[in-house]
């Protein structure tokens, strides 16, 4: 970009200070990338708390079934719980919008729409994001599209019910079950509005980062932060396309009588008309978009990660170069990898093998993040905050929940734990729990950062361990009681003498989860106290190099008062020779004769 592309922006927001922002200008229908971070940050934790709470209900359920609690009657009401006992249709709903909202509304905008918009232009040196207008619509897309899908639960018939899968013909069918109705028809059009949202945000990403970047910031010299928001930006532009064409063809089936996905089907003894469709189809659609929203939601987990782990080993990160080139390989496999969710849907077993063997060649980038964080904490001179332990929490559940997807991406063993509570414990401890650390330790990072107070270090050692522990405690029995042959989406376990041993575990996983569950309310205390009572944090306390510590604590328009800094090396010289303290920012020139460690 040339200096002169520079000059225009400094003028551009000299021009701006002239008028007063109001109060609907500044929080509400704000342009400016950090302000527009905020809000997805504060929807995002409004829809966690929504989508944990349908967790912890519906535990409750499998723990105790049957049973009337006065919690189902209180949020479920007469409709849904009569008499405080959780009707099955009512266990369906909760199952599928929690999933729903925790994979889409909470970590994609967890982490995508709260990071990226962060620190993408503070980090390569930018002004603002490439749009603002269409970052603030890409905003209000995504808040409206959260709007439609909590409303669904309270229309008259239920909410959605087919599993956040949505396979047909349960959700294409509005006769087929009670939440096939109008609950379905407002989840397929929220997720439309929200493919719009995750569009227009990926590609505002992408242009920043490729056109926006100050003086000196080439793409060698980019945190592996940004990395991880560029790649995920393109995962999304290349695969979300695909789940709307998906969205937009069940809405036909539904409402204008066309058979995509619905071949010859009865209901009640009675013929329907449809013929010549394919479900399968919709399985291929949605998991074409599926498997690489997997990595939509980790990636940017694991790109946080790895600016935390070496700002607190206070040493460079190993392999910078391995780093990026794993976060591009995986990106690529996880758009080629699909088909290993449909090992049992009569998938011919050449192409069920073809699957196994791209599935499992996605373990190799993955062990190369893996083993270049636990190089990078070896030896290191490690400072233990709450978001360093996040990031190593995310490193083990990241191991953990990984190993087991080798046996669930190998197509024999596959189809013994497939639909199973193993399923279930792999993808919440893989790309769940680690992505909700990520998120987490995210937080913990770049509060000073973004409302310029300090979250309380004590209540966030309190809700790591509690956390840590409780979400262990939930996931790791639930593999062996998968293994033991129970199929997840039973409301109940009971009507099968087969399983009646393992409703002990079923007991124990939901403690877990309600003690994980009230533990969030530390963190919420925290987070919301702190914005307004917490410490006032300094400009840089955490010894950092990226560029985002270098723009003043307060809020302004244009992110730095006069020139943007120039670049003159990588983000990860800590401890390094010759230099009196363990941090060099970006932005100060290279010594005479100082070698460049550039990876």
């Amino acid at each position: 970009m040339s200096d002169h592309g520079h000059d225009h922006h400094e003028h551009d927001h000299e021009h701006e200070h002239h008028h007063k922002d109001t109060f609907i200008t500044k929080y509400i229908f704000s342009i400016d990338h950090k302000m527009i971070a905020k809000q997805y940050l504060i929807t995002g934790i409004i829809m966690g708390i929504i989508g944990v709470g349908m967790s912890l209900l519906f535990r409750m359920q499998l723990a105790w079934p049957e049973e009337s609690f006065g919690v189902f009657k209180f949020f479920l009401g007469e409709n849904y719980a009569p008499g405080g006992v959780m009707k099955n249709d009512t266990y369906l709903s909760l199952v599928t919008i929690h999933g729903t909202i925790m994979v889409f509304f909470v970590l994609t905008a967890g982490l995508s729409g709260t990071f990226s918009n962060l620190l993408i232009p503070l980090q390569i040196g930018a002004r603002d994001m490439a749009s603002g207008f269409m970052n603030m619509i890409s905003y209000w897309l995504f808040f409206l599209s959260s709007v439609i899908m909590v409303a669904s639960l309270f229309v008259e018939s239920g909410p959605a019910s087919s599993g956040w899968t949505i396979y047909p013909p349960l959700s294409a069918l509005p006769q087929a079950i009670p939440g096939s109705g109008t609950g379905m028809t407002l989840w397929l059009v929220s997720m439309a509005i929200f493919i719009a949202s995750s569009l227009m945000g990926s590609l505002n990403y992408v242009v920043t980062v490729i056109n926006l970047r100050t003086k000196g910031m080439s793409m060698t010299r980019l945190p592996l932060t940004i990395w991880a928001f560029f790649v995920t930006a393109i995962i999304g532009i290349v695969s979300f396309p695909v789940l709307l064409s998906a969205a937009l063809l069940l809405i036909m089936d539904r409402s204008f009588g066309t058979s995509f996905f619905l071949s010859d089907i009865y209901i009640a003894g009675e013929v329907l008309h449809y013929q010549g469709g394919s479900p399968v189809l919709f399985e291929h659609l949605f998991w074409f978009l599926g498997h690489p929203e997997v990595y939509i939601v980790l990636l940017p987990a694991l790109g946080i990660t790895s600016e935390i782990i070496a700002t607190n080993s206070r040493k460079p990160i190993f392999g910078y170069r391995a780093m990026i080139a794993s976060i591009l390989a995986i990106a690529f496999l996880s758009t080629i990898v699909w088909g290993h969710h449909m090992f049992i849907s009569g998938m011919n077993p050449f192409l069920g093998s073809v699957f196994t063997f791209t599935t499992l060649l996605i373990a190799i980038p993955s062990a190369v993040k893996a083993f270049n964080y636990i190089t990078t904490l070896w030896k290191g001179n490690l400072q233990m905050n709450p978001a360093m332990l996040f990031s190593i929490g995310l490193v083990s559940t990241f191991i953990s929940g990984g190993l087991t997807g080798i046996i669930l991406g190998d197509s024999t063993l596959d189809i013994n734990v497939h639909d199973t509570y193993f399923v279930v414990a792999h993808f919440h401890l893989v790309m769940g729990i680690s992505a909700l650390y990520g998120m987490f330790a995210g937080i913990y990072h770049w509060f000073p950062r973004m409302f310029g107070r300090m979250l309380n270090k004590n209540l966030g050692y309190v809700h790591f361990w509690v956390t840590a522990i409780c979400a262990y405690g939930v996931f790791y029995p639930m593999h062996f009681i998968g293994m033991a042959g129970l199929p997840r989406r039973y409301y109940t376990n009971t009507n099968f003498p087969i399983f009646d041993d393992l409703q002990n575990v079923n007991v124990l996983i939901t403690v877990f989860a309600l003690v994980g569950g009230a533990f969030q309310l530390v963190f919420m205390y925290n987070f919301f106290s702190s914005i307004f009572y917490g410490k006032k944090a300094e400009q840089n306390p955490w010894k950092s190099n990226t560029l985002e510590w270098t723009a003043p604590v307060e809020h302004m328009h244009g992110n730095w008062p006069g020139e943007i800094p120039e670049v003159h090396r990588w983000a990860y010289d800590y401890s390094k020779p010759g230099h009196d303290v363990d941090f060099v920012p970006q932005n100060v020139p290279m010594k005479e004769g100082e070698e460049v460690l550039n990876h």
